[in-house]
């Protein structure tokens, strides 16, 4: 930070920055292409244009010294303030969680939401189930093991599929443990594309959910009828603020999780 005050502050120290680090950049390039022209993959005519381009570079470089400057100081400056000032790390897209109704907010605080009755065992063991997302049978479908926050989201999406839409959702797996996280895994990208500790269910903070209807379950979004619900459970769960698998390029309808504000999920 200190540096990044004295290039601004400092004019004879901002360009012998400015000056060292076209130097710098400028020698690396000319290894490498050097290393190039001796391994035979440039030639003499493209190294002595590349050279005098060079020389142009550097000319522009340190007319320009403050124009580039300045735009090094709207990509350094944030950066530097949030790490000094923050939370000490830089936010990525997969930190992003979508925003939900302020409305919905409110219920969530004034509304203690109870999970529904669990259903028969073998509703999730049969072979259209099995076929369409295996071993399903085996999944933790207790409530108590999904985070306080997510689970009270995800009872009131539960809620508005019932109340608003008619659907009645049943929870095929909530939390899963690495174990079988890894199991999963090796079945394939067609089942899951994370490994080990790389999903939110690992952490109580994810779901796969389908439909409950006629006392069977509803997967396959094949059926429009299961089709239009996981429409419009998807737009119940942004609402609530919850992200919806359905939006990915590897489409899981079921799928929502919660991108509790500082968690970070590992991708390691």
């Amino acid at each position: 930070m200190v540096a990044a005050l004295a290039i601004f502050l400092f004019p004879s120290f901002r360009d012998r920055v400015l000056r060292a680090t076209v130097s710098i950049s400028t020698a690396i390039a000319f290894f490498f292409i050097g290393i190039g022209r001796r391994l035979g993959f440039v030639s003499e005519a493209s190294f002595q244009l590349m050279r005098d381009s060079g020389s142009g570079v550097r000319t522009f470089a340190v007319r320009h010294r403050y124009l580039l400057l300045s735009g090094m100081g709207l990509l350094i400056v944030p950066v530097l303030l949030s790490v000094t000032f923050g939370s000490g790390r830089v936010l990525f897209f997969d930190d992003w969680a979508t925003e939900s109704d302020p409305k919905i907010e409110a219920l969530l605080q004034g509304e203690q939401l109870v999970p529904p009755q669990p259903l028969p065992p073998e509703v999730f063991a049969t072979a259209e189930v099995e076929q369409i997302r295996p071993l399903t049978k085996e999944g933790s479908r207790d409530w108590a093991a999904l985070d306080v926050d997510f689970r009270n989201r995800l009872l009131l999406v539960y809620k508005i599929m019932k109340e608003k839409h008619g659907y009645d959702l049943a929870l095929l797996e909530g939390y899963r443990s690495p174990e079988r996280q890894a199991k999963l895994a090796a079945l394939g990208n067609t089942v899951t594309m994370a490994k080990a500790n790389q999903s939110y269910h690992q952490y109580g903070l994810a779901a796969d959910n389908a439909f409950y209807r006629n006392g069977k379950l509803v997967i396959s979004e094949k059926d429009p009828w299961a089709m239009e619900g996981y429409r419009l459970y998807g737009e119940a769960a942004e609402s609530v603020g919850l992200v919806w698998g359905g939006r990915w390029s590897f489409r899981d309808y079921g799928h929502v999780e919660y991108r509790k504000p500082g968690f970070k999920l590992s991708r390691n």
